[in-house]
């Protein structure tokens, strides 16, 4: 089993969704299922098979919470330090094209949100980046066509 990097931030999201899950929404769609099956004939109770739809759901992503916790390596970036680019990184480039600076955090795939600026270190844009230095050249290829970017900027820690 391959080991699944995260931030301490990440790793306890994690957590908390697992608990979450656990303990308010496995009760709540047992409930009901419950509140379902009194209602009587289960062949054509679209409340039934609904909430054993919604349980199926839950119970699957808590099988893979679990597992993904279980395979965690949770990386504490705030003692991270240099100048390359690694997990962790929080990166500001240009584009070479627009001059148009973005800021992004390399982070676990589980954790990754491009919206909030953090992107998986499995991603693209993360595998181009890792081991350049402040005033590297990227190439990044993007469904729209390949992108360049310069590294403007590169700090670890929260």
């Amino acid at each position: 089993m391959d080991k699944v990097p995260l931030t301490i931030k990440g790793f306890a999201a994690l957590e908390d969704e697992l608990k979450h899950r656990q303990q308010v929404e496995r009760p709540r769609i047992i409930q009901a299922i419950a509140e379902a099956r009194a209602l009587g004939d289960l062949s054509e109770n679209a409340e039934y098979h609904a909430a054993k739809e919604a349980q199926s759901l839950n119970e699957g992503r808590i099988l893979e919470l679990e597992s993904l916790i279980s395979r965690a390596e949770v990386i504490d970036i705030a003692k991270l330090s240099g100048d390359r680019i690694k997990f962790g990184a929080t990166v500001k480039l240009v584009d070479e094209d627009t001059e148009e600076e973005k800021t992004y955090q390399i982070v676990g795939e589980p954790e990754a949100d491009v919206r909030s600026g953090r992107v998986s270190v499995a991603s693209p844009i993360a595998r181009a980046l890792m081991g350049k230095t402040i005033g590297d050249t990227v190439e990044v290829s993007t469904p729209g066509g390949g992108k360049s970017y310069e590294v403007v900027g590169v700090r670890f820690g929260a």
